[in-house]
């Protein structure tokens, strides 16, 4: 896989704003019927897991991606720092309870990836600790898969110009200072030891499911892609109302 600084953040030139924005409505549209459908026939359980930088967007595509959906067959669930009750169990048993049921949709913003991705970039774990994780996701993906729960990864690619800018507009917005952290800045001085660490991710985590890396500095072309990748998904499996 190559580098993530060769992997463009931001959409060619050529493609127009208006034309994907209308797209993307078109998508939302069948996306709130597919939806129906799978919850309907409870032959599979959907499971996406939005991961990115800070700032990079995943508040943003639950809110304008997924504000289509039926809130009766969609949860959503974020992974801060483990309470003392999740430190106590193995750090997948809070992940493995908000896995999705039959006919639902879930989305991790973050999710088991912060397990590797914090104590790597921290030093908070041994390192043959972490070694072990990676091979304990791909188990724990695959047991999911072989319970017919649909998984799609998501990175959302930024570039570290746009993320300041990001963390600068938080500052200066009083709707969104809320969301700001003094972390955000502090991540900056770790940005190559995120990255690197996601290519890793990428390498050793890509079994069974393959990561999709979405361009995420411009969040109109971000939302397309999501949204054309999910329904693609879906329209995959065929499926049709009960009986």
């Amino acid at each position: 896989m190559k580098k993530l600084k060769h992997i463009p953040t931001k959409p060619e030139k050529s493609i127009s704003r208006q034309e994907i924005e209308t797209k993307t409505e078109e998508l939302k549209e069948k996306l709130f019927k597919i939806q129906d459908v799978f919850y309907a026939s409870k032959k599979f359980s959907l499971l996406i897991i939005l991961q990115g930088m800070d700032t990079a967007g995943k508040d943003g595509t639950v809110r304008h991606v997924f504000s289509c959906l039926n809130p009766q067959g969609c949860t959503v669930k974020s992974f801060k720092v483990p309470t003392e009750e999740e430190a106590s169990h193995d750090f997948l048993w809070r992940i493995h309870k908000e896995t999705p049921a039959k006919g639902m949709f879930q989305i991790f913003n973050r999710s088991h990836y912060e397990d590797i991705l914090v104590p790597t970039v921290h030093e908070l774990l041994d390192e043959k600790i972490i070694e072990k994780r990676y091979e304990k996701m791909n188990h724990f993906e695959n047991h999911l898969k072989d319970n017919d729960t649909i998984i799609i990864k998501f990175f959302l690619h930024i570039s570290l110009e746009e993320q300041k800018k990001r963390i600068a507009k938080r500052l200066e917005n009083p709707n969104k200072k809320w969301k700001y952290s003094p972390e955000d800045s502090k991540d900056e001085k770790f940005w190559n030891l995120y990255q690197q660490t996601y290519e890793k991710i990428f390498n050793y985590c890509c079994t069974p499911i393959p990561w999709e890396i979405v361009p995420a500095d411009e969040k109109w072309y971000r939302n397309y892609l999501i949204a054309k990748k999910v329904l693609e998904t879906l329209e995959a499996l065929n499926l049709k109302y009960p009986s």
